[in-house]
Order: C-alpha cells, then structure tokens, then sequence
C-alpha cells in the first residue's frame, strides 16, 4: 500500500517510522514533511491545511490510504473531502473532529452524558462573563477560547485582573480571532494530569499506553506553556483502577455519547484527564494523536499500526490485536532558544548522520527541520524530540538524556527534569 501521512513535525516523524514496521507499506508519502521525515518518507510541499490540493495530491500519486495527523485538517473536512474521491482516511471526519475544534461543543457533550469534567458556563459577553467569575468568586479561574488556538487558547487566570485581561482579550480584542469569539469559563481542577490516547473505530474503545506532558518551558515546570516539552510513558499515577474508572465513567460514554449526537468519532481520540480528589475528570477532548505524547507511545506498541488505523476507519476494531510493550519510553524535547517566543531559524543542527544518531540507542523524531545546502538545520520552536525506551522509565530517561547530549545546534535548549514528577510518583 502507498500511504499519504499529512503534517510535518514530531508526531508524524513518528507515525511514520511505525508505519514503516507495516506488513504491506511499499512507499509513504508525507506533506509537507520536513528535514528528518524526508530520510523516511517522500516529502511533498503541500500545505497540511490545503485540503483540496492534499486531495488532488492523493488521487494524482494514487495513495491507498491517509493518515490525517494534525488538528487543523481534520476540523476543515479533508477526511470528508478525500472519501468523497472513494479514499479512505485514519482520522475524524468535520462533524467528530468538533469535539476538538469546538470547547463549547465539547463541554455541552460532557454536560448532557454526564461526563465527569470541570464545572463551566460558555459567554459570548465580556461583562456576562465576569458577572459570572465574580459570583462564583473561586481562582485560578480557567477561561478557554472555543476554537483551536495552536494549543494557546487556554488562560489559567489568578485572579479577577488575570481573568478580565483573559475574558476581554479573546471576546473584545480578538486575540485568538474567530476561535475566541465564544469562551468557555470553567473551574480550575487540581491533581495529577494523565494523557490517553485511544484508537475507536465509533464503537469499540482501545486506549493507548498512558503519558505524561511537560508543557512549561523551563524545569521545575516553571515558565511559559509550550507545545510540550517531553514526555515520559507510561503515567505511574495512572494505575489499573483509575484505568478502569475511565472506561467505564469516560472513555466508553464519550464513544457512546459521539454516536447517539450523529457524529461517529473514528481515529485517535485524546483524553487529557486531572485525577482529581473527586476523581477522573476530562480537561479537553484532542481529535488526534497527542504531541509529544506520540513520541513515546507509538515506540511501545508492538502491533500493526496500519492494521489498527484500517480497522478504525473500517469499523473492525474488535477483531485486530493491539498490543503495548511493557517497557517504558521517555522522550526530551530539543528547543531553540527563545521558545514559545521569539527565537531564530536556519541553525546548523550537528550530531546527526541521515538525521538519526549513529548507534541506535535513541531515535531521532524531527519536529522543526529543514535541509539546507545539504546541512540539516532549525526551522521550528521544538526542533527535535529524542525518544529512548528500556524496561524502567529511570533507564529509559538516562538513555534520551545521553543522547541528547550528542546534538548540538547554537541556542538549544531543554528541559533537564523531564520524568521527575514520574520518577517521585514511582
């Protein structure tokens, strides 16, 4: 089968180097790719978001099957646009994607299923929306942009001045354009957070190996949000009771609830959970595979990725064997200097023969790379996610440090306390 992966960071260097593991793959496609995917697939400069050309591409190349990895895609309608051309695709149509692309939509499922999440009320209104903080009194305070942000669009506010800035910045000023036209306010939940990743073919629910995400910029989770700077698998805090809690009270009503509304959810369902004292709530729904969540769950599966995507997308998933090792995987994200904010490009990246390390002890997953005059170099905030697994998450973060050691570009910067909080959980 010739594959077409869409995107061009971390999380789909990962998809597809398991892909490569596929019985059956003869060749993959990626668009638009980047520096380090271009040694593991063919890379074509289409834009992830321009639906009717990644379509044209897919007829024109004759792909037999697509994997739309990123959010944005998925909340235009290529899944729809390429089923149309008879093409089938891993990932949620325009209607199941909402319950990523759409918070309000998302919170209004929860609340209608009954499914533990935050208590929350939507404002289309500045003033309605602080009448409504100022009553319930309670900080932080959580207020959410309804459409997708880039992950930003979520403001933990700490108190009435925070969240003012926050309700008037998205409601009055545009911060986050049209996303931020409706917001949700929701009650801020404490504990530990867990990542989910599920396959679901609309019926059956298969939940991934559990993770753990670090998304401030600098150790001791200090700093700004990012995209994620590490992360480690599995989650200690997520033992096999919660696990089972979560079926159960979340994972299973979700699939259900997605179904009765319409709108079937096929592909990777995210659930970003707080293990609160009240127990399991959901924090946000994701449409598709976490990142840089799937940089260490993808390594531990020992199953046929492409078997189970063509099962999700064929409605077959209670027949195809999905199966995790038991070992662990931590991943340490390389950043250049000055992430999330301002930072510069186009800098020599060195340590790298065909953009892995020799030796093998780690992969390289590429997230912001472009080839240069032949020299592979910076082109993104997180540049690369060095991944390791071994039978403890102690020996699988020595490994992933020890080789990031050997990758040099001016500016890097990394988080050194990635997998701690793990490590202490243990």
């Amino acid at each position: 089968m010739k594959i077409l992966v869409v995107g061009g960071g971390g999380r789909e260097h990962a998809i597809i180097r398991k892909l490569k593991q596929s019985a059956g793959v003869t060749e993959i496609l990626c668009a638009p790719g980047n520096g380090g995917i271009a040694a593991d697939a063919v890379c074509v400069p289409v834009a992830a978001t321009d639906v009717e050309n990644m379509v044209e591409l897919a007829c024109a190349r004759h792909v037999d099957y697509v994997v739309v990895a990123p959010d944005d895609p998925l909340a235009l309608g290529m899944v729809d646009a390429l089923a149309e051309k008879g093409i089938p695709a891993f990932g949620p149509d325009k209607a199941a994607a909402r319950i990523e692309a759409s918070k309000v939509f998302s919170k209004n499922l929860m609340k209608k299923y009954g499914i533990p999440t935050a208590e929350y009320e939507t404002f289309t209104n500045a003033d309605e929306a602080m009448a409504y903080i100022r009553a319930r009194g309670k900080y932080p305070v959580v207020v959410k942009a309804d459409g997708l942000a880039l992950g930003k669009g979520v403001l933990i506010c700490e108190d009435e001045a925070a969240a003012e800035s926050a309700v008037k910045g998205m409601l009055e000023e545009g911060m986050f354009g049209a996303s931020g036209r409706r917001v949700v306010v929701e009650e801020f939940l404490t504990g530990p957070e867990v990542s989910v990743l599920s396959f679901t073919d609309g019926k059956t629910v298969v939940p991934m190996v559990s993770s753990m995400d670090h998304k401030r910029a600098l150790d001791g989770d200090k700093g700004l949000n990012t995209g994620g700077m590490g992360t480690v698998a599995p989650n200690p805090c997520y033992t096999n009771e919660i696990a089972g809690v979560c079926m159960e009270t979340i994972f299973k009503p979700t699939v259900a609830a997605m179904a009765a509304e319409g709108c079937p959810f096929k592909g990777c369902l995210y659930f970003g959970l707080m293990l609160t004292p009240d127990g399991p709530k959901v924090i946000e729904y994701n449409c598709r595979f976490g990142d840089p969540e799937t940089q260490v769950v993808l390594p531990l599966l020992e199953s046929d990725l492409l078997a189970i995507m063509r099962a999700t997308t064929d409605g077959t998933l209670d027949k195809v064997e999905v199966k995790f090792s038991h070992k662990s995987a931590a991943c340490v994200v390389l950043a250049s200097g000055g992430y999330p904010q301002h930072y510069e490009k186009g800098k020599v990246i060195t340590g790298l023969v065909n953009g892995q390390l020799p030796g093998g002890e780690a992969v390289v997953y590429h997230a912001g790379t472009a080839l240069k005059d032949g020299q592979l170099v910076t082109a993104g905030g997180r540049v690369l996610g060095v991944t390791a697994t071994a039978d403890t998450l102690k020996q699988a973060l020595e490994k992933a440090y020890a080789a990031s050691e050997q990758i040099h570009f001016d500016g890097l910067h990394k988080r050194t306390d990635i997998g701690a909080r793990a490590l202490a959980a243990l």
